[in-house]
């Protein structure tokens, strides 16, 4: 037999190494991947480069500067309103690109991102990591083996315990950095009941408040800086009220609910609060010959169930016809999707091919929080999501076939050449 060559270790460069830098130490495989660029415009985003991907990494003030480090690939996980341009930069450069939810916090930046990834073949990936999530992996497959029929609705609760200190201390409760919670907070949301429905929301209306937080008296006085959400959580502030320093501009909303009409007929409801004592997702997926609901979601490190009814009618019972827990490992970060989503990624820069993630189901969550957001503020007047280009749905339907120009990596010229 003929040995085949090692294959070449990726070379992977971060854009901001903050709140979800973890996510990038997922990818230090050695032999497989290593992280060796990072930029980051802050002192302490910096020094975390250092502390978590080592001395010899070469760390950045700018991205653009991270173009001299050879790279392959590139995670973009900077706050939500400044996804857009460094995705451009490296795109065009032809660095495959990770870019963490929410692909931007417009529509239009949204369709500039997938434009340029299809025009360049430099591929995209969006970091939507919920659809690894072993519970909705599982109730996904039930859905897919028909276990309740056709698939007519789904609902989904989302209790957003922590969310007076996820996302009312510091930028994400300003319109002007993330459009709205809706979107910054809800495009998990909204791509997994995309994803268990199998459609994309054409038809959204919403109602919504800002009901806790925005009458609460105890505003930061002075500067974030640097400051992230480990150094002020205290999961011990109850209730909601008695919680300090907020951030000094607050005009997100802290509860909506959105109903949705998709392209398949299918129906939907969103409802997310963000001062519930409890944290966690409630999905109920009901079809024609049955219901699947999930009881926990394994993302805080509980042990989800999965209950479905579909053998025959009753009153209220506890018990379902079917009771299973998620059919593959929870281990790691929210519960081990983080790890499944970093593999994937890696996968698809070296080798291509499909992923259960897509930037077109990124980019329709997006459209549909921009469009529940618009339909909350106006009274919940109904709004129509527009389309993607027929082109870029099909380029992303085909997996992104890369071209051998711009889209070239280092990696795939190295395979070329046999080293």
């Amino acid at each position: 037999m003929t040995n085949q060559p090692a294959l070449p270790e990726l070379r992977v460069g971060v854009v901001g190494t903050g709140q979800r830098a973890g996510l990038a130490v997922l990818a230090e495989q050695p032999g497989s991947a290593r992280v060796v660029s990072c930029a980051d415009p802050s002192e302490r985003g910096r020094a975390d480069a250092r502390t978590l991907f080592g001395p010899d990494a070469r760390i950045h003030d700018r991205y653009e500067d991270m173009l001299t480090d050879d790279l392959d690939a590139v995670f973009v996980l900077t706050p939500d309103d400044l996804h857009t341009a460094p995705a451009l930069y490296f795109l065009e450069a032809g660095v495959a690109v990770f870019v963490e939810k929410p692909l931007a916090v417009s529509l239009d930046d949204c369709d500039r991102v997938l434009a340029a990834a299809a025009r360049t073949g430099t591929r995209l990936y969006v970091g939507h990591n919920l659809r690894h999530l072993p519970v909705l992996r599982t109730m996904r497959r039930l859905v897919d083996e028909g276990a309740i029929g056709t698939v007519r609705a789904v609902w989904c609760r989302h209790f957003v315990g922590h969310g007076g200190d996820y996302y009312f201390k510091d930028w994400h409760a300003e319109r002007s950095r993330t459009t709205g919670l809706l979107l910054q907070k809800g495009a998990h949301d909204l791509d997994v009941i995309h994803w268990l429905a199998g459609g994309y929301a054409r038809t959204v209306t919403a109602l919504g408040d800002l009901a806790v937080y925005g009458t609460g008296p105890h505003r930061r006085t002075r500067p974030q800086g640097s400051e992230r959400v480990q150094d002020w959580f205290d999961e011990g502030v109850w209730p909601p009220s008695a919680l300090r320093d907020l951030n000094p501009v607050i005009d997100v909303e802290d509860i909506s609910m959105v109903l949705t009409r998709l392209d398949n007929g299918v129906l939907t409801s969103y409802q997310q609060c963000h001062f519930t004592p409890d944290y966690w997702r409630n999905y109920t997926v009901i079809g024609d010959e049955g219901r699947i609901e999930n009881l926990g979601d394994g993302v805080e490190g509980d042990a989800p169930s999965i209950k479905v009814w579909n053998r025959r009618r009753s009153g209220y019972r506890a018990e379902a016809d079917l009771t299973l827990a998620p059919t593959e490992a929870a281990d790691g970060s929210h519960g081990g999707a983080d790890q499944a989503l970093v593999d994937e990624f890696l996968r698809f820069v070296a080798h291509g091919g499909a992923t259960e993630t897509s930037p077109v189901a990124a980019r329709e969550a997006v459209a549909t929080g921009i469009a529940a957001t618009t339909s909350l503020r106006s009274g919940g007047t109904p709004v129509e999501v527009p389309a993607l280009d027929a082109h870029l749905v099909d380029y992303f339907a085909r997996h992104q076939p890369g071209s051998r120009g711009p889209g070239t990596t280092r990696w795939e010229r190295l395979i070329g050449d046999g080293q």
